[in-house]
């Protein structure tokens, strides 16, 4: 089960209300950081930019693939641990703006994890150690450490350890 933080809304839908969210100051300095680092091919440049730019929490040796999208509004709210790899536009969401309430999640992906190329990860999910994540795979809940998980829905293709 994701774990979100849910916030209700009045009058339009939470997403015209987004700037009583987060400034548009953040949102704009954001977007321009993570499309130079979507494009960078020097992982430590990419790296640096998600840590000390960003506020992500970037384990050692990880490496993010060509055009992956963090979020543009949250990227502090997403963990990636020691070693993993997170595959060619792979999208990596910390919020939800919905029609009477947005969410908010930490995105937590353990060490040694590889997630596969265009998939999304949702707000809220935790990715256990040595998990392998199918390409184009849309994960709306926690995946247990080595387990393999593909598909949308996502399935259970092989468990992970006990």
């Amino acid at each position: 089960m994701r774990k979100l933080e849910r916030y209700p809304v009045e009058g339009p839908n939470s997403l015209w209300q987004i700037y009583r969210t987060v400034s548009p100051w953040k949102g704009i300095r954001n977007f321009i950081f993570i499309q130079l680092a979507r494009y960078c091919p020097f992982l430590p440049v990419k790296n640096w930019i998600y840590r000390h730019v960003l506020g992500m929490k970037i384990g050692r040796h990880t490496a993010f693939g060509l055009m992956v999208m963090v979020d543009v509004f949250f990227p502090e709210k997403i963990t990636v641990g020691d070693n993993s790899i997170i595959g060619y536009n792979t999208t990596l969401l910390a919020h939800e703006y919905l029609i009477k309430e947005y969410r908010l999640g930490e995105v937590r992906i353990g060490k040694e994890v590889m997630i596969g190329a265009n998939s999304t990860i949702l707000a809220g999910v935790t990715i256990g150690d040595g998990a392998v994540v199918a390409a184009g795979s849309v994960v709306h809940t926690d995946v247990a450490p080595g387990a393999f998980v593909g598909g949308n829905p996502l399935r259970v293709i092989r468990e992970g350890q006990r």
